[in-house]
């Protein structure tokens, strides 16, 4: 009898996202995992933390890494298998496609002339984009001169934009009148989870919690790399200020379309 009024178990912190659609876990493409066994330890870490469905985003980055498009689809592919053959009794999240985080710097032009820009669908864009929704990221270190044009041409093209972490960003304040531009265009933030667990230091925590109390960030994200980030994540799955957060703020990564 008494066992009708036991508090009912508390979901992970992080279930009421769903989905994360930010991490690099395809093994030796960029700077996320080296290999299908550390892939699978991370994915088993976020799903403990809540999370139900994964997005896979490698790097197209110049010179760095200048993925081939059609190799990172076969990649994945190849991955997906992998994973299943070898995931034995582990609990894992599941995996619902691969896109890409794409830099814009020298090399991105060629991702756009040759129609390879990867996207997420999404139930409610907010332009009623065709083409999707395309992930973003700056140089972590100085402005490219012209990042509004391209930024601006592309939603002209047809697609709906992510920004990746704008808080990792140095050279955007708390006010930034170019992220107040962005905002003001429709575009999409998505900031990482680590960065308000203080991974990344003091100013990019303190700028991602004042970014979302502006209303300006839609999507968080793990932004996760290895077995170093997913210590790190279950830290922050801790943390209780991230919990109330999740508790009274709606983010929209539950609302990217099962593919």
């Amino acid at each position: 009898m008494f066992g009708l009024f036991k508090k009912k178990k508390p979901l992970p912190t992080f279930a009421p996202l769903v989905t994360d659609m930010h991490c690099h876990l395809l093994p030796l493409v960029d700077d996320g995992s080296k290999s299908l066994e550390e892939s699978l330890e991370v994915m088993e870490a976020m799903k403990e933390t809540g999370f139900e469905q994964i997005r896979l985003t490698p790097h197209f980055a110049y010179p760095r890494f200048p993925n081939d498009v059609e190799d990172i689809k076969m990649r994945y592919k190849n991955f997906c298998e992998e994973v299943e053959a070898n995931k034995g009794s582990r609990n894992l999240p599941r995996m619902m496609s691969v896109t890409g985080e794409f830099r814009i710097d020298d090399g991105f032009q060629k991702y756009v002339d040759n129609n390879q820009l990867l996207t997420y669908r999404f139930n409610n864009p907010k332009r009623g984009s065709e083409k999707g929704l395309l992930l973003i990221e700056f140089s972590l270190s100085q402005k490219r001169m012209g990042l509004e044009d391209i930024v601006f041409e592309r939603q002209m093209d047809g697609y709906d934009i992510i920004l990746a972490h704008p808080e990792r960003y140095p050279y955007f304040g708390s006010h930034s009148t170019l992220l107040e531009q962005f905002k003001e265009q429709g575009i999409y933030f998505q900031s990482n989870i680590l960065s308000l667990d203080g991974f990344y230091g003091e100013e990019a925590q303190r700028k991602a919690y004042e970014y979302i109390e502006n209303g300006w960030v839609e999507f968080l994200g793990t932004d996760m790399h290895n077995t170093l980030y997913a210590q790190a994540l279950r830290h922050a799955s801790m943390n209780k200020k991230i919990i109330k957060l999740l508790e009274t703020t709606e983010f929209e990564n539950k609302n990217l379309v099962t593919e």
